[in-house]
This record gives structure tokens, C-alpha cells and sequence, in this order.
């Protein structure tokens, strides 16, 4: 199977696994743990979620990782502060990277907006050097932008409620 197909199957399974589940918290925790399943020369899938100028570590898959980073910092920060997909073929090359797990060489990140608003990223980090093309990211930006639509109908806990109004 290609890799637009894959992504394209991937982005159905997940709006099959949402539906009709609609806690903030719990449709992100699937869907980490979706991807982290279906992504080859994946070692962390997971999500940062906006608090004030800080991301905070949200649910993911994968080792233990840096819970504060703040906005305008490393890969993560650098996507919101740009509203704009970061991938990066290496991270070690990238000014300011932030290495929650050394064995981390590529990265991608991609914002996740609901009502005009950046209320998180998705992360995804690989041991492989390279490892994420311009498939990979019109996949997830597609997966994504799906994703966020379903966010905007969740419930949002409380101390998030700030940043998505």
C-alpha cells in the first residue's frame, strides 16, 4: 500500500474510533496511541497542549518526556510560535532543539488549531535521520486537520478552556 492510502486509512480509522466520543483528553490519548501503532520508525507519538505561554505535556506513546516547553522554543514551541508544520530531518541541526530523548533524530510537528486558535501540537519523533517526506506530512496535516475538526465539538477541560474560546 502507498503512503497517501496509508494516511488516507489512517484518517478514517480515526474518525471511526472519535465518533461519538467527545472528551478532549480521551480522543487525544486514541489517537496517539493510533499512530504510534500504524507509523513505521516511530519512537513518540504524542500531544502539547497550550497553557498561557508554555506547552504542557499532553497523552502520548513512547518514553518519558519534557513536560513544560515554552512557546518559541525547540521544534514544538517553534510550530506554535509560527503557526506553521516543523519537519525536521534532524534535530540535532535544529537551533534551540529540545532533547526530551536523546535517541530522537527526526521530528515533525504539526498545530492544532480549533475556532482560529493553537491550542496544542501533535509531535511525532523517529531514531531514523530523514524519516518524515512531504507524504508523511500532507498525510498528517490532512489526519490533523480532521482531528481538530472533531476537537471543536469536544468537551474541553477547564484549564484549556482559556486557550480555545
Amino acid at each position: 500500500m502507498d503512503k497517501y492510502k496509508h494516511y488516507q486509512n489512517l484518517s478514517d480509522s480515526l474518525i471511526a474510533l472519535l465518533s461519538g466520543e467527545y472528551d478532549l483528553i480521551a480522543s487525544l490519548a486514541n489517537t496517539s496511541s493510533l499512530l504510534y501503532e500504524h507509523l513505521d520508525n516511530v519512537n513518540w507519538v504524542g500531544f502539547y497542549l497550550v497553557d498561557g505561554d508554555t506547552l504542557v505535556l499532553g497523552p502520548f506513546q513512547g518514553k518519558i518526556a519534557c513536560v513544560r516547553i515554552p512557546i518559541g522554543k525547540g521544534v514544538c514551541g517553534t510550530a506554535v510560535e509560527k503557526n506553521c508544520i516543523q519537519r525536521i530531518s534532524d534535530v540535532h541541526a535544529f537551533p534551540g532543539h529540545i532533547a526530551c530523548d536523546a535517541t530522537s533524530n527526526a521530528e515533525i510537528v504539526l498545530p492544532l488549531e480549533i475556532n482560529g486558535q493553537i491550542i496544542g501540537v501533535l509531535d511525532i519523533d523517529s531514531t531514523v535521520f530523514d524519516r518524515f517526506d512531504e507524504c508523511d506530512e500532507h498525510g498528517l496535516k490532512v489526519l490533523v486537520s480532521r482531528l481538530c475538526e472533531h476537537l471543536g465539538q469536544c468537551v474541553v477541560p477547564k484549564y484549556l478552556q482559556q486557550n480555545v474560546t
